[in-house]
């Protein structure tokens, strides 16, 4: 549902005109049907349609009010400053997540509905805080010639352009996300199978390259700003695949941890950066469709992959899942070349 969703949304946030403006009444939306579904998910647990529906309420909300949040990033910032400002929001990201992850599981032990309703309660909280104090770009002085493009004209454009740098990049994400995300999804199987650790533990592991990506997310960003969002982007692929090649080698646990963290700086240089070099391909008024579009690649990659090295894995071993990350992240870098990188201010 999200996959197909989010580029809609994203795509009527820009033509959405209100008092409000055009972002601020998907989130006023969204967010309390989101936090409404996610607060019961506890309560019907035992309960299997229930909590199917409670789910599906609360992937419905998010994919409401996703596109049109994230979309600020292009609406805020001006396309030279979208890196280190991608770096930052990463940052703080991935320090909630490090939060909620901590104070979660204290609260869990105290009430399971506990962090549901914690959780919901913050995320109503920061919206609010967004639709007070953030002020949105005036788009209503533009001429009527000037209207934004629908979803599929904005499809078609990214489709038929002579240079066809926005259907390679899209294609690049996919492709980055298929190889990196069947990688996550089969890791804790592999240690347990193959280096012969906990699950747990291998769980454990994987906290060091999400650990080195939040660490590097700045710096990636300011590393774009200065020999570009490509270039950056092109060494952070090829340092994933050195890393993936390396994993595939190793076998001691605590030298696959030491690659791990190398492969979170690279992914950095990657994850922080396709954002903003899709909005470099987007004019200021379709903003939130290819906020959609990206999250159409990224949502449809998160499906496609653990299906496809699911299927590898049945007919090799779960030693296949680095081959199959590093085709995937070559064929990503080989779409990167055909993408002509736009000149930013």
């Amino acid at each position: 549902m999200n996959v197909f969703l989010q580029p809609y949304v994203g795509s009527r946030s820009d033509r959405t005109h209100t008092r409000f403006g055009r972002r601020k009444p998907w989130l006023l939306l969204g967010a309390p049907l989101a936090a409404f579904f996610f607060i019961l998910v506890p309560f019907v647990r035992e309960n299997f349609v229930l909590i199917a529906l409670a789910i599906l309420g609360t992937n419905l909300g998010m994919a409401l009010f996703r596109s049109p949040t994230v979309a600020y990033l292009g609406d805020l910032f001006k396309p030279g400053e979208r890196s280190k400002a991608n770096g930052v929001i990463n940052l703080m990201g991935g320090l909630g997540g490090a939060l909620a992850l901590f104070f979660g599981g204290a609260l869990y032990k105290i009430g399971v509905p506990l962090p549901f309703i914690v959780g919901a309660g913050v995320m109503l909280i920061a919206i609010g805080i967004v639709v007070a104090f953030v002020k949105e770009p005036d788009l209503s002085d533009q001429p009527a010639g000037e209207r934004e493009p629908g979803l599929w004209a904005n499809v078609k454009h990214v489709a038929t352009d002579r240079d066809r740098s926005g259907l390679f990049l899209l294609a690049a994400i996919f492709a980055w996300f298929v190889g990196w995300n069947a990688t996550e999804a089969f890791f804790t199987l592999y240690a347990r199978n193959v280096l012969g650790v906990e699950v747990g533990t291998g769980a454990q592991m994987l906290t060091a390259f999400a650990a080195t990506l939040i660490i590097f997310a700045i710096p990636s960003g300011l590393l774009a700003t200065r020999i570009g969002r490509k270039p950056t982007i092109l060494i952070g692929l090829g340092g994933m695949m050195l890393g993936t090649l390396a994993a595939y080698l190793v076998r001691s646990p605590t030298m696959l941890l030491a690659v791990l963290a190398v492969m979170g700086a690279f992914w950095a240089f990657v994850n922080i950066n396709s954002l903003p070099m899709v909005y470099d391909l987007a004019g200021q008024r379709s903003i939130g469709a290819y906020t959609g579009l990206y999250y159409f690649a990224s949502s449809l990659a998160a499906i496609t992959g653990p299906i496809l090295a699911g299927r590898l894995i049945d007919l090799t071993s779960y030693q296949s899942i680095w081959p199959f990350c590093l085709i995937f992240l070559a064929l990503a870098m080989v779409l990167m070349t055909q993408v002509r990188a736009r000149r930013v201010a």
